[in-house]
């Protein structure tokens, strides 16, 4: 306990501290995390006394990888810096993508419009009032090349947020590499392909749960013979965080998904070790740096274990949690907006400090509107700051061994493994998906947070505490309306420019595979090189696997 190690001279000094100081006034009856774990006013060496180093911390590099998953970590390259970006059409969205390539922007990632994110055409009765709302509308492969003009897939990663539709936008990504001249072995990026959680806490599904499974592993399949560097999907527990969980909730609720798509693809008779090293996560972060660091860290050791014990994977990269973070759009205020730079900067340090492989940081105005170029290009020299001026990129994992944090990792493994016995008691997270349990343990979560900031017990800067008259200016950023007609006149061109003896012909082939237990992904390639449009492919597997309801 001392560096003599005399534990009763360590215990005498602390009970002498804990006498004179542990009952002093505080600003608070008790303190506590998101996720209700306790605060403590000290932590010694006393609250480590069940851990032990090797297998619980181990060495970075190294099982069970609480400590990061390369040896070195930012020492030997930054963390992917990667703006999420999207609106409009794909002339536009090109344009911005350009202008955060120009900005030092290491890697694209791709919000797409509800309409494209749904399987609508544009000119869809139901897409209307949406398209190119909340991201970039792509009806058809031509889209798609306007929006990668200029950009050689071969020297940039990019990541998209797609899910019941990833297997169409995956095989228009690898159409415009064909057009490049560029070898599908070459593309490198993500496709969310996390089904699982629209049923939880999003909402852009289109089948029943069991197709979209089969069409997640086709992708595994698919993605292992032909896109061997890209991940074939990023388990998202971001948009459960937004959705209203605590940390301890996000992290139970992703791995429970997780297990499903794990248990699904050797179901299809995949190795697991053939495509457990593209799985990929998504996480949230939020302003409790400590909590966070410790979520990350304790996230990567619970992933480990369940991929070691459970699945028994020999291949190292398969325990291996690869992450993406994002700051989060929930934390952010309408009140005083340049308040959010400050909650933005704490988010990605913590995000660096917990080890993420990539990273989105939001823009000041994003509780207003879509983000400004100026705002877009402030958050993304945040993270330029924190990686080559705040110094902490130069050490590994530079908080472990703080008595706090170490605590805190132990204590949130402890409530995500008791959630992911819950949840494998009930039978597994589909039948916790198809009972509502998932919705009613983040609504109560939701309420709980609510509750606290309406009675002050969460502070939060400008709106419910240090409230004064705003009169900011913002440069906001608007779609223009007419921009969704000259969308639908696009795609209209393009419906009468193509082979559409091709493409009937690609989607009835595509809608015989899908009746059988073929995998769909060739015949959704086939389908978009004949520039089928999004719309038509989905309503094609739409007859044959129905919706969800």
């Amino acid at each position: 306990m001392t560096k003599d190690g005399n534990h009763d001279e360590f215990m005498g000094h602390f009970e002498k501290w804990n006498k004179t100081h542990g009952s002093a006034k505080q600003r608070k009856k008790a303190f506590s995390t998101s996720s209700d774990i306790d605060i403590e006013p000290l932590y010694t060496p006393l609250d480590l006394h069940s851990m032990d180093y090797i297998p619980d911390a181990g060495f970075p590099g190294e099982y069970p990888f609480t400590r990061g998953i390369q040896p070195l970590m930012y020492r030997t390259r930054f963390w992917t810096m990667r703006q999420y970006a999207g609106f409009g059409d794909a002339l536009k969205t090109n344009q911005r993508f350009k202008l955060l390539l120009d900005a030092g922007q290491t890697g694209l990632s791709v919000a797409f419009d509800l309409p494209t994110q749904m399987g609508y055409d544009s000119d869809s009765p139901a897409s209307s009032g949406e398209v190119g709302r909340v991201g970039v509308a792509i009806d058809t492969l031509k889209d798609m090349e306007v929006l990668f003009d200029g950009i050689p897939l071969d020297r940039v990663s990019t990541s998209m947020t797609i899910n019941a539709t990833a297997a169409v936008l995956l095989a228009m990504y690898m159409s415009v590499a064909d057009r490049q001249g560029v070898t599908h072995d070459k593309l490198e990026g993500t496709i969310q392909n996390d089904i699982l959680k629209e049923y939880i806490a999003r909402g852009t599904y289109i089948f029943p749960v069991e197709p979209s499974m089969r069409i997640t592993t086709d992708i595994f399949a698919y993605c292992k013979k032909y896109l061997p560097n890209f991940n074939t999907i990023s388990i998202s527990g971001y948009h459960i965080r937004e959705a209203g969980a605590n940390a301890v909730q996000e992290l139970a609720f992703t791995f429970a998904d997780a297990i499903e798509y794990v248990k699904s693809g050797i179901k299809a008779g995949l190795d697991v070790d053939e495509f457990a090293p593209r799985l990929s996560f998504f996480f949230g972060v939020h302003n409790n740096l400590i909590e966070e660091v410790a979520k990350f860290r304790a996230a990567r050791k619970i992933w480990a274990r369940i991929m070691k014990h459970r699945f028994n994977a020999k291949n190292p990269r398969s325990m291996m949690l690869r992450f993406h973070t994002q700051t989060c759009g929930s934390t952010l205020a309408a009140q005083q907006p340049d308040n959010n730079v400050v909650r933005v900067t704490i988010q990605a340090l913590a995000s660096v400090l917990g080890g993420t492989q990539s990273m989105h940081t939001n823009s000041k105005d994003e509780a207003l509107a879509l983000p400004s170029e100026e705002s877009v290009k402030l958050a993304l020299r945040t993270q330029q700051i924190i990686a080559h001026e705040s110094g902490v990129a130069d050490f590994v994992d530079p908080l472990a061994g703080s008595y706090a944090v170490e605590s805190m990792t132990m204590e949130i493994e402890k409530k995500v493994n008791g959630y992911l016995e819950r949840i494998e008691k009930a039978g597994g997270a589909i039948k916790w998906i198809q009972n509502g349990t998932f919705k009613s343990e983040i609504e109560e979560s939701a309420y709980k947070y609510q509750q606290a900031v309406e009675k002050k017990e969460n502070i939060i800067v400008g709106m419910n505490e240090f409230i004064e008259q705003d009169n900011s200016q913002f440069n906001i950023l608007k779609v223009d309306p007419e921009m969704e007609k000259a969308q639908t006149k696009r795609l209209d061109e393009v419906r009468k420019n193509r082979d559409n003896k091709s493409v009937e012909t690609s989607l009835k082939r595509l809608k015989q595979a899908a009746s059988s237990k073929e995998n769909i992904m060739p015949y959704i390639y086939e389908a978009v090189k004949a520039y089928a449009s999004i719309g038509e492919i989905s309503g094609t597997l739409k007859e044959v696997f129905g919706e969800f309801r």
